[in-house]
């Protein structure tokens, strides 16, 4: 039986909207400190139900402050005068533990309570320092907290409180075998009922791989909407983006590369621009394939057939072509060419977000079609958002971020031979980083990149439930013949996980 909510389902407990004049009087005055003078929405409505200390799923954007919503009542629950780790707060990138962990010291400046941010790139120095003066409150990315608790310089045992910051982007950064291995540095293993850890997960969208994530973590949760005025899981997200004309399949690839969408039906107006599309994602490594009515039935039959089982990322088809086929777990919807009929808008639309579950459709638009798009948002009351388009230097560090992800993890899974073995290149790598043949090693982490993170995903069910050693678990692309099943763990969790001695499942605990 599912511990997660149904999608859309009310939280079983209503509170009150919480005001600054309820807080304690140490949290006015970070509050103050800060520049507050009233919480914002998202604040007001979730602040109660932390302080209920009941695990919950919450979707709110980037940008609405959550980040307040959680760290208010985590710095009034924590006790200032306990020496140890109380609450963690884990997050997809180092700029925002950063900047979760500067807002914790603002707005927890008269309490006393401790912070510290913790992530990769950086020596240990400061974090090793802050750790044995008492940090209470972590916040970090899950490599660089699993590396701590693997040195045991960070002990989770005495914790309270848990928060997945911006889940949705986790899981696209391939953190979920990390997420995992901290799981199971929780007290009990995370598997005592006895040993309850409040915990709070944050996701601008909840799409069905983010629920099946949100199931291994928490117990029974309840489900908050605070991106609008109804407490409901919203069923699409609906963003555009305002690309050149003659660099639409450029921002496409980019675009793909930033939103990392675990599958996506692109809709293009004619079957030409099907097959050019279809091409460019190929050539650019994704897995993806076409739909379009020049497709022979045969050819047509292999490619349903891989969408039918899960084998296929990224459909491109005309609204024609598509018709009549069924994708229940649609993540996304990338529209690469507005319609020409306004209905077909919400008919593309609908495709994504089915059965309550979260979904984001995407329109790429020039200028002159930006201003049709908005008319379409306004003719059915649509929320249509603008996010800037990425820039080449976007994508590099998002990439960046991933790819180190991917190779710290497989380093942490090195044995001590092998690490030995390793170090004879080290002189060859820092020789090659340094002249001129630094293409050599940008072709290599191209290919790794592509090998780990771009693999065709190989669906849950074909995967044979087995036991594996902890240090093996999260290991991207360890072997060749594991690349597909590690490239399908970087979206949602696996039978397998929940088969491992001492994992059996999520952990259970009393709600």
């Amino acid at each position: 039986m599912t511990d997660s909510p149904e999608p859309g389902a009310m939280p079983e407990e209503t509170y009150p909207l919480a005001t600054l004049a309820d807080l304690p009087e140490a949290l006015r005055l970070g509050a103050a400190k800060a520049g507050w003078t009233e919480l914002m929405p998202v604040q007001a409505k979730a602040i109660p139900y932390l302080f209920a200390q009941k695990d919950m799923m919450i979707q709110s954007r980037t940008g609405s402050g959550k980040t307040g919503a959680y760290l208010l009542p985590m710095l009034d629950l924590i006790n200032p005068y306990q020496r140890y780790t109380q609450a963690l707060i884990l997050t997809p990138t180092r700029e925002l533990a950063q900047q979760v962990a500067g807002e914790a010291e603002t707005l927890g400046s008269a309490t006393g309570v401790r912070s510290v941010a913790v992530y990769g790139g950086v020596g240990y120095g400061e974090q090793l320092d802050a750790f044995q003066a008492g940090a209470h409150l972590v916040v970090g990315t899950p490599g660089r907290v699993l590396d701590h608790l693997l040195r045991r310089s960070l002990s989770l045992e005495h914790l309270r409180f848990l928060i997945f910051d911006e889940a949705d982007r986790m899981l696209s950064m391939g953190f979920y075998p990390d997420m995992r291995r901290v799981q199971s540095y929780l007290p009990g293993g995370g598997v005592d009922p006895k040993q309850h850890i409040s915990t709070f997960m944050f996701s601008a969208t909840f799409p069905p791989q983010v629920i099946r994530l949100a199931d291994q973590f928490l117990l029974k949760p309840g489900m908050l909407n605070l991106s609008s005025d109804h407490i409901h899981v919203t069923e699409v997200e609906h963003v555009y983006y305002t690309t050149p004309g003659m660099d639409k399949d450029r921002s496409l690839v980019r675009i793909i590369e930033v939103e990392n969408p675990p599958s996506a039906l692109i809709f293009c107006n004619t079957k030409v621009r099907v097959e050019y599309v279809a091409v460019v994602l190929q050539r650019f490594g994704y897995d993806a394939d076409q739909l379009s009515s020049d497709l022979s039935q045969a050819a047509r039959d292999v490619v349903m057939t891989r969408v039918r089982q899960g084998r296929l990322r990224f459909l491109v088809a005309t609204d024609v072509a598509a018709r009549g086929i069924d994708l229940p777990e649609l993540s996304h919807v990338i529209q690469y060419e507005p319609p020409e009929d306004p209905e077909a808008y919400i008919h593309r639309a609908g495709r994504t977000g089915r059965a309550g579950a979260s979904g984001t459709a995407i329109s790429l638009v020039n200028p002159v079609e930006a201003a049709s798009l908005r008319r379409i948002g306004q003719r059915f009351a649509i929320d249509l958002q603008e996010r800037p388009l990425p820039s080449d230097e976007d994508v590099e560090r998002v990439v960046a971020e991933r790819i180190i992800t991917l190779l710290e993890a497989r380093q942490r899974n090195r044995d001590r031979l092998q690490a030995e073995r390793m170090q004879r290149f080290l002189p060859l790598a820092r020789n090659l980083g340094a002249s001129e043949e630094s293409s050599l090693l940008a072709m290599l982490l191209d290919d790794f990149y592509q090998e780990t993170f771009h693999a065709p995903v190989v669906p849950p069910e074909e995967e044979k439930p087995a036991e594996r050693r902890p240090q093996e678990h999260g290991a991207p692309g360890s072997a060749p013949k594991r690349r597909g099943k590690e490239a399908g763990r970087r979206h949602e969790g696996r039978e397998e996980d929940k088969k491992k001695p001492g994992r059996a499942g999520r952990r259970g605990r009393k709600s």
